[in-house]
């Protein structure tokens, strides 16, 4: 029987994968303004999704050749690596999106907030489980008044690893005191359901146009843990909790 319902928070409960995109792109345009269009980070952002800030960077620089001109820029940061020179850059981009609220309620998912809404109301234990930093990730939760709806948060400061290593679910799950057998992870990116099944537990995956093309290469991942529309997300996780219920 499922006793606790896990989430994502960046492109499951608030559409921060897009403006991450965009802060990326801008970012990567600064570097390079001549050869390299924001279009085209955008898209590339699609293969990284999920992954830590470090892989994202990384990748990114690697493909549009940005390692030089972020080195360029390390003295300015005070930094020692020029994936976070790249990643400086972005974040001041990233931040100054985030410091108007209207942008964080206009980008929420609200098929998932319904969901955390429902699942709340039946006293079943919650949890969070995001690669974003603390500091940004309170900022969207004070945001979307969310403080107070989870049992326990977790978040890239709590954990050695990045998804899909299991690390930030297995910290969840014990911090909830249930077993993954008892737990459903609700995510978006294919690194998010792939650490939630290295974990052990049952996940729902929803598809965004970030995240769809690659969820649907994902052999691990039930077809009917697949949600394509949004509006089809309670029914399936009502199905998910009824099949635990019968064992």
């Amino acid at each position: 029987m499922i006793q606790a319902v896990i989430f994502d928070l960046d492109g499951t409960l608030v559409k921060t994968e897009q403006l991450k995109a965009i802060s990326y792109a801008k970012a990567a345009a600064q570097l390079c303004p001549r050869d390299v269009s924001e279009a085209e980070v955008v898209e590339a952002f699609k293969d990284v999704v999920g992954l830590s800030r470090r892989e994202v960077a990384a990748g990114l620089m690697k493909r549009f050749e940005l390692e030089q001109a972020a080195r360029d820029r390390m003295n300015e940061f005070g930094v020692k690596s020029p994936w976070q020179s790249f990643v400086q850059i972005r974040l001041r981009i990233y931040n100054e999106m985030l410091s108007d609220p209207q942008t964080i309620r206009d980008n929420r998912w609200e098929h998932a907030l319904e969901l955390l809404d429902e699942v709340n109301a039946q006293a079943c234990q919650t949890g969070l489980a995001t690669m974003s930093y603390c500091e940004q990730a309170s900022r969207v939760l004070k945001i979307l008044e969310l403080e107070d709806a989870f049992n326990v948060v977790a978040t890239r400061d709590d954990v050695e690893n990045s998804k899909p290593d299991p690390e930030i679910y297995q910290l969840v799950l014990a911090e909830l005191g249930v077993s993954a057998a008892q737990a459903l992870v609700i995510e978006d990116s294919p690194a998010g359901v792939e650490a939630a099944l290295n974990a052990g537990t049952d996940v729902v995956a929803v598809a965004t146009p970030f995240t769809e093309a690659r969820l649907r290469e994902l052999e691990r991942l039930p077809k009917n843990r697949l949600v394509d529309d949004p509006a089809e997300l309670l029914g399936i996780v009502k199905g998910v909790f009824r099949e635990h219920a019968q064992g």
